[in-house]
């Protein structure tokens, strides 16, 4: 079972990453992101999206200053990062 790309409008993804409509626009016209027309309207792969948003300084420091970047901050776990156990890798792999 595949996991769905997440899709985003054009003015979702200006939201998200602290551009203009009229920047995500300029991008699906130079065929910089990946997306698709649904009933009229252009829904962006979000990954694609976020690619894109990182190859440019100035998109990369709009994205932190204006858009959910400038969250990550405040989001701060504090859960302590570990793998899974090797007991379970080995039951998985078995089944």
């Amino acid at each position: 079972m595949s996991i769905p790309p997440i899709r985003v409008s054009v003015s979702e993804a200006a939201k998200l990453l602290g551009v203009t409509p009229k920047t995500i626009r300029q991008a699906i016209k130079a065929q910089a992101v990946k997306y698709i027309v649904v009933r009229g309207r252009y829904k962006i792969n979000f990954a694609s999206l976020v690619e894109w948003s990182q190859k440019s300084t100035r998109r990369k420091t709009q994205f932190y200053n204006q858009g959910i970047g400038q969250y990550a901050t405040n989001w701060q776990i504090n859960n302590r990062k570990y793998s899974p156990s090797e007991k379970l890798i080995k039951k998985e792999s078995a089944d």
